[in-house]
């Protein structure tokens, strides 16, 4: 078998002799042992120095946000058919742990088949060495050089307490694969706590202390309790995504489409104006003609201020990806709007600009059509205009789907239909 099995590179990407390098080739080994292909594995790993490992591997991999990873897992392992051969594994710190600790305590609750191996060097390695709800007593790190004296969350008895089938706490050092593939190999959730110490922040805080000590030292003694129980079946894990999801969210078909393949458009305008309702409202359109649609958003943090903007694709096919680089439809209906989307217009050579007369038209060899939306519906309904006029204009979707969606839409209890009909 291939000596670079899991592991496409000859030097992991971490600080000499950290732990984390002993997880990645221990978990190598272990999958080798339980005889997965690398393509048969989905790595989910967190922000924080494990996670960079990503590069170095040869299987299928996401990247989450900081403490979201078990989530991400939760919803992969739910989606995977029934008895499906593919293994989720989640690479977590003890930094994304104590942040995500709910997404943790939820997926050991229901179960979810898949395996979590928290890194366990006891701080906040990536950021500075800050301690961890992990950080045991007894135990400095460089911005708690005291000593924590409130001791270390035990994840192992949590873990236990919320019913999960397989957890254990092991020592990272040396030859650990056995345990590693024995928790692979659990049905439903397992989890594995692996203790490190930091060679960066952890060692030179904590000047001559070697890992065994801390262990016992720490009350975090070595465990595992492995408890017979079934795991959820697939229908289970459809029932419990499905109660996610109300009869009202389901949209099914009534109309024809009118055109086929794919069209990509962004809607720009001001915070509090209805882009991203236009925009939701456009995708619904289309799903009642029976076609595939994906919106994304894009705002400040400061949500109530600045751009507003938002990619919709719509197709006759499936769709596995969100936004455009060069959209095929441009609505912009505020100098916000427009100054958000002028890396898209330079971009595009080719797409049709519905832009708000009360704007300066851009230097472009797209072809803008001015039109006043602001003026004839207001600000607060200028999206919304501008996705009337687009389907009325370039057939994009029937104009009996786009009535029909706007009677259902709770707009049309405020402002009559007329008002876009009237105006485009």
């Amino acid at each position: 078998m291939d000596n670079r099995f899991l592991i496409d590179s000859k030097d992991l990407p971490f600080c000499k002799g950290c732990g984390h390098a002993g997880v990645a080739q221990n978990t190598e080994k272990a999958l080798q042992k339980l005889g997965y292909h690398p393509l048969d594995v989905i790595f989910v790993t967190d922000i924080g120095c494990h996670g960079i490992i990503d590069k170095s591997l040869r299987s299928h991999t996401v990247h989450g946000l900081h403490g979201r990873s078990v989530a991400l897992a939760g919803g992969i392992a739910a989606g995977l058919p029934h008895n499906s051969n593919k293994k989720v594994v989640v690479f977590i710190g003890d930094g994304g742990a104590t942040i995500g600790m709910q997404h943790l305590l939820v997926a050991a609750h229901h179960n979810f088949p898949m395996t979590v191996v928290i890194h366990n060097n006891m701080l906040y390695g990536m950021t500075g060495g800050q301690p961890s709800e992990f950080t045991p007593c007894g135990f400095n790190t460089p911005t708690a050089p005291n000593r924590s004296a409130v001791g270390a969350i035990d994840m192992v008895h949590l873990m236990e307490g919320v019913g999960a089938s397989y957890v254990s706490r092991i020592s990272g050092i040396g030859d650990f694969s056995d345990e590693l593939a024995e928790a692979f190999a659990h049905p439903g959730f397992s989890l594995v706590e692996v203790m490190e110490i930091c060679p960066s922040y952890g060692v030179k805080s904590n000047p001559g202390m070697k890992l065994k000590q801390v262990i016992e030292t720490s009350g975090l003694q070595l465990h595992k309790n492995t408890t017979p129980r079934q795991a959820i079946e697939k229908e289970s894990y459809t029932g419990f995504i499905q109660s996610l999801i109300t009869e009202k969210l389901l949209v099914k078909q009534e109309f024809q489409a009118v055109r086929s393949g794919t069209v990509r458009i962004l809607l720009a305008g001001s915070a509090g104006e209805g882009t991203q309702s236009a925009a939701e409202f456009l995708a619904k359109t289309a799903m009642l003609s029976g076609l595939y649609a994906t919106k994304k958003g894009h705002y400040p943090v400061t949500v109530g201020v600045g751009f507003s903007a938002a990619e919709v694709i719509i197709s006759d096919k499936p769709i596995f990806y969100t936004g455009s680089t060069k959209p095929d439809f441009m609505l912009i209906t505020s100098q916000d709007g427009l100054d958000y989307s002028m890396p898209k217009i330079k971009n595009s050579d080719k797409a049709v600009i519905l832009l708000d007369a009360s704007l300066p038209a851009p230097q472009t060899t797209s072809s803008v059509v001015a039109t006043d939306m602001r003026g004839k519906a207001g600000s607060r309904n200028a999206a919304m205009i501008s996705v009337f006029k687009l389907i009325k204009d370039y057939q994009i979707l029937s104009e009996e789907s786009l009535l029909t969606a706007y009677s259902r839409n709770k707009l049309s209890a405020k402002v009559p239909v007329e008002t876009f009909t009237a105006n485009i």
